[in-house]
């Protein structure tokens, strides 16, 4: 329930009640005053006293909005600022390139090929890449006694596939063939990864003891006559358990040999990844596997930027030219005489000294505060004024983005903005869709939030806790906390596991949670747990319901409107996001009234209420209905029991709408 449902009414008399209020006084204090028609001068006042005493209760009773913010600042809630989409790209090198290597600077754009209503959607990556020039052209794993080319399966990003082997045993490897000769210089693989159980997305956040893969991969290249070792520098993939980035060294010039090997008949350049030491509790499976990526964000850098100068007093605040301001790339500067020198961000001014150079951001406004020098008990340095160099604040870098806006689907990002030599860019492309992009927080959802960060005191303890905080973390529009319950271990309690399931806020009958999105959720809460508390998140379970229904309707009614209100009513009512029995069909599409709190997770369906919900305006009755999940019939005059923690969506539903056959 809204926090504002839950205020405390001052007074809910209206116009009628202080009218006859009034009158049942006449009698007692002017028994001489007799005539209590509305033609009585008498009333005609008493009348506008009711009218100005009602307008006066209902401003009372009225909160503003301005009010809200600074009871939420009161307690420290703030509404929460948009937050970039992410995703990884791929930078192919062009093959007439006169180098091997091309370096990719960070900060790199690149947009969308379809610019939004708002303008072209940029991405920058957050960091430089070394692309390499040679391709890789063939993927095939080694399984002992065979080898099975995975080459087609790794061209596209829908077929899952084993690097391994079914197996995944010792000596078995996974090799990778190149057009090419390696050039000795920072080799970049990532790895993608299915991350699910029961077709479901999930990831394994933390235990209660640390756990890492046992199994040690050995990397080595082709050199015509051997394997030969090489360096491994990073493997956040944990040995292809996981989506995550691989960083090799390059073997010397001259030590790769192009052969001919296994299942492939062309002759490559190889490298392979062999398991040294196993230790796979299941053989590990890819979606897909590519060189020259690199972490991209739903962002632009503004560099060297003047805000203003200081003019020596408290609480000076400045503004930055654009916003919202992603959190901690604001590079703040001023020069008090001596050049400029950075400040510090910080949350508040509560624990600054009066000498502690520390400005305080505004990320969705881009505001930055700075201190009282201890004026008023509080803390934070006030800036010198330069009178050498009156704009004397600048920001010398900042990034700006963030929004739903944001998350693209998979192919589109294709347009380069920056110039870099040697790059294909006809080929640039994000294989998988970006994720964790969010709107700014609304007043109304702030205040639903705020009375559960008191009670939660950012600790992850209770179920409710856990909901709470996974909304927190990132684009998430819902989530359930499912104590006992283990993943891998369906229908056994199991102490110390949490499993939560989070509803990402995205357009979609059936949403499911990017890799992303459930790695930024598993950190947030790796922050607000308890130490012996093993926590999995994971995407929703769906079952599809379909209606089967046959309508009668009024004699002036229009029957295509009637039967697209129907399915536009039943579509809303199984919504995981907008559904369930607080949505309100009635109201226009737009209208952030009409969609309720989602349906439940386990919520059944309740025959009664489903018959209600088809009764729509110009419906005289309903004559047959029918319930299907998941393609089979449900008894008739009968409620649908859910399981816990599963959501529905909505399928093709069966309306036929006609008028009632006379006799």
């Amino acid at each position: 329930m809204p926090l504002r449902d839950s205020f405390p009414v001052i007074d809910d008399r209206r116009f009628a009640n202080l009218m006859d209020e009034a009158r049942a006084r006449i009698p007692r204090y002017t028994p001489e005053w007799t005539d209590h028609g509305e033609s009585d001068p008498g009333i005609v006042l008493v009348e506008l006293f009711a009218w100005l005493a009602e307008m006066q209760l209902y401003r009372m009773a009225q909160v503003p909005a301005l009010n809200y913010l600074k009871f939420l600042e009161l307690i420290g809630v703030e509404l929460t600022p948009a937050t970039p989409a992410t995703t990884h790209l791929v930078f192919p090198v062009s093959p007439s390139h006169d180098q091997p290597t091309v370096i990719v600077p960070a900060k790199t754009q690149v947009a969308s090929a379809t610019p939004g209503a708002d303008g072209p959607i940029l991405f920058e990556i957050d960091q430089s890449l070394t692309a390499i020039r040679t391709p890789l052209l063939s993927l095939q794993a080694d399984e002992g006694l065979t080898f099975r080319d995975l080459s087609a399966q790794n061209a596209e990003a829908t077929t899952r596939f084993r690097p391994f082997g079914p197996a995944a045993i010792r000596d078995n490897a996974l090799m990778l063939g190149f057009g090419e000769e390696l050039p000795p210089a920072t080799l970049r693989l990532r790895v993608w990864t299915p991350s699910a159980v029961a077709g479901r997305p999930t990831l394994t956040c933390f235990a209660a003891t640390p756990t890492t893969v046992a199994t040690r991969l050995a990397w080595e290249c082709w050199n015509g006559r051997e394997w030969q070792d090489l360096t491994l520098l990073k493997d956040d993939s944990g040995a292809f358990t996981r989506d995550g980035d691989i960083l090799l060294v390059g073997p010397p010039s001259g030590t790769m040999v192009s052969s001919a090997l296994g299942a492939v008949a062309d002759a490559r350049f190889w490298l392979r990844a062999r398991i040294a030491t196993p230790g796979y509790e299941q053989a590990p499976e890819c979606l897909l596997i590519r060189t020259n990526t690199i972490a991209a964000t739903q962002a632009e850098t503004l560099e060297f930027e003047t805000l203003g100068g200081s003019n020596g007093e408290v609480d000076q605040v400045l503004r930055l030219r654009d916003a919202p301001v992603l959190a901690g790339s604001l590079l703040l500067e001023v020069d008090e005489g001596s050049g400029y020198a950075p400040w510090t961000e910080v949350p508040d001014f509560f624990g600054s000294g009066p000498d502690d150079p520390h400005f305080v951001l505004n990320r969705t406004t881009g505001e930055v505060r700075f201190g009282d020098g201890g004026a008023s008990g509080g803390g934070g340095r006030v800036p010198v004024a330069n009178a050498r160099n009156p704009a004397n604040v600048r920001a010398r870098s900042y990034r700006v983005g963030g929004g739903r806006r944001g998350n693209v689907a998979a192919g589109t990002l294709t347009a380069l903005q920056s110039s870099v030599r040697g790059l294909d860019a006809a080929a640039i492309t994000n294989p998988f869709a970006a994720s964790g992009g969010a709107d700014e927080e609304s007043l109304d959802n702030a205040i639903k939030r705020a009375p559960r960060a008191l009670k939660t005191r950012e600790r992850a303890v209770t179920a409710e806790d856990f909901e709470e905080l996974a909304t927190r973390a990132g684009n998430i529009a819902r989530a359930k906390a499912l104590p006992l319950f283990h993943p891998q271990f369906p229908g056994i309690e199991i102490p110390g596991v949490v499993s939560v399931i989070v509803v990402p806020n995205i357009d979609d009958p059936a949403p499911q949670p990017a890799t992303g999105t459930l790695a930024t959720v598993c950190a947030y809460l790796n922050e607000r747990r308890l130490l012996t508390t093993e926590v999995h998140v994971l995407g929703p379970t769906y079952r599809t319901v379909r209606i089967l229904a046959q309508l009668v309707a009024e004699d002036t009614a229009d029957l295509a409107e009637i039967k697209a209100s129907v399915l536009d009513n039943l579509t809303l009512y199984f919504d995981p996001i907008k559904g369930g029995e607080d949505s309100d069909p009635s109201l226009p599409i737009g209208d952030a009234d009409r969609n309720g709190t989602g349906w439940p997770f386990g919520g059944d369906i309740y025959w009664s209420l489903l018959y209600r919900r088809l009764l729509m305006p110009g419906v005289r009755r309903v004559a047959s209905l029918t319930i299907e999940v998941d393609g089979e019939s449900c008894p008739v005059c009968t409620d649908v029991p859910v399981p816990d923690g599963v959501l529905l969506t909505s399928g093709a539903h069966d309306i036929s709408v006609d008028y009632e056959v006379l006799q």
